[in-house]
């Protein structure tokens, strides 16, 4: 009996412990840039491992109002549409993926923008049920503490774009030599076209698929109300 007790004890303590870090940690990005994240540091530890990759982290922090407009609007049309109008999960697109699974096709992932900055800022890249229920958990968590626009600003200056580079600034000075607020149309939605597979696609070199995506990208922006976020 003592030997539970110790055991539901030290459960108890590691619960409390979490529930404090993860609500102080999520309170301290509601203000503060995300310095680094679990995926910036696995992928330094595959690139030294690797010899045939150079060991890189390009990212430059940077807030909303130095964003183009047009980014937001890109991302928003391209990832998640419903961004504004849900609560973190879009459980219409969670439907149909796991229809969709079930039949053995390939359809497009549920995630939804609060999702991809979750397990990005917070997370490891598995499938596992811990980390999908610790995705949970903390997607609930951000939509409680953050605004939607502080949301997006952390998802735009953490997600992986391109291999070692992060954040739309790094993106664009990479890819177009120009800050992310000078960003166009074209530009941003070519950039929210490789996001499924930053690693694969490149938007300087984009193959026939990546050129029908972001003629989607841009269509569904002209059709979305404006996002509203950025300069």
């Amino acid at each position: 009996m003592r030997l539970i007790r110790k055991i539901w004890k030290f459960i108890l303590k590691t619960i409390l412990w979490f529930l404090i870090l993860s609500v102080s940690f999520t309170v301290l990005y509601r203000f503060v840039p995300v310095p680094i994240t679990p995926l910036m540091v696995i992928r330094i530890f595959e690139q030294t491992f690797d010899s045939e990759k150079k060991v890189r982290l390009s990212k430059d922090w940077i807030p909303m109002a130095e964003i183009s407009k047009n980014v937001p609007q890109a991302v928003v049309a391209a990832e998640d549409q419903k961004f504004l109008d849900h609560h973190g999960f879009d459980f219409e697109a969670m439907k149909k993926a796991w229809e969709g699974n079930k039949q053995g096709k390939n359809t497009k992932g549920a995630s939804t923008i609060t999702q991809q900055t979750v397990k990005n800022v917070f997370l490891w890249p598995d499938r596992s049920y811990l980390r999908k229920g610790l995705e949970a958990y903390f997607t609930i968590l951000v939509e409680i503490i953050w605004p939607k626009e502080r949301i997006l600003e952390v998802y735009l200056n953490v997600i992986e774009m391109g291999p070692g580079i992060y954040g739309i600034e790094s993106a664009a000075q990479n890819y177009y030599n120009k800050p992310a607020i000078k960003l166009n149309r074209n530009e941003a939605a070519m950039i929210a076209a490789i996001l499924p597979n930053p690693n694969r696609w490149n938007p300087k070199r984009p193959t026939p698929y990546i050129l029908g995506r972001q003629a989607w990208i841009m269509k569904q922006m002209n059709n979305l109300a404006p996002i509203g976020f950025g300069n």
